[in-house]
Parts: C-alpha cells; sequence; structure tokens
C-alpha cells in the first residue's frame, strides 16, 4: 500500500471521513473510494493533494513561494477558469500552465 494511502486511512481513522475530505479538497465520496481502491478518477492529483494536506509536502510556487502541495492544486483549478480580479490571480493563471508541478492540464480544470 501507498504510504499517502496509509496516512488518508489513519487521519479518517481518527477523523471522519468528510472532515478529511475538506481539509484535502475533495468529496467524502472521493476519499472513500481511494480507501476502497475503486476511484475512477485522477489518482495522482488525490495523492498531491493528501500529501500537502496530511503529510506537509510543499512546492516552490514562481509566483507565491514556498506553498503546500493541496494548495498548489487550488490554484491550478482556479487557472483553469480565469478572472482576472487582483494581479496575483493573473499570475498564477499564466504560471499554472507551464509550471512544473502542474498536475492539472489546463484543458481539464
Amino acid at each position: 500500500m501507498s504510504d499517502w494511502i496509509e496516512v488518508l486511512r489513519t487521519a479518517c481513522e481518527a477523523h471522519t471521513q468528510a472532515e478529511i475530505a475538506s481539509r484535502i479538497g475533495y468529496s467524502p465520496t472521493v476519499v472513500n473510494q481511494v480507501l476502497k481502491g475503486t476511484y475512477p478518477g485522477d489518482l495522482p492529483r488525490v495523492e498531491q493533494a493528501v500529501r500537502g494536506a496530511l503529510m506537509g509536502e510543499s512546492v516552490e510556487c514562481p509566483v507565491i513561494g514556498d506553498l503546500p502541495r493541496q494548495r498548489c492544486i487550488e490554484h491550478q483549478r482556479r487557472a483553469g477558469n480565469f478572472a482576472a480580479t487582483n494581479p496575483a490571480r493573473v499570475q498564477l493563471a499564466k504560471a499554472c500552465k507551464t509550471c512544473d508541478h502542474a498536475v492539472i492540464r489546463m484543458e481539464d480544470a
């Protein structure tokens, strides 16, 4: 079993799946399916969220600097639905398209 799935399982034993799902930015259904091994979606994306939210891993964002992995994924999701609401979002939208840490293809966001 992968280390991140074991961390997810342990977290769900200490808290509800709904609480952990909220922390990683996914639905309780996704968490349940990952734990059962039946999740049909993008498992590497869930892995990155777990590693960021529950394992403390971070990435070096070219715009923000040191950033937890799950926050990086949140910014990538926003970049796919770009709106020029402030200068930082404009910079992030541009950077996320070519960043080495991107796990979301912009056409999928």
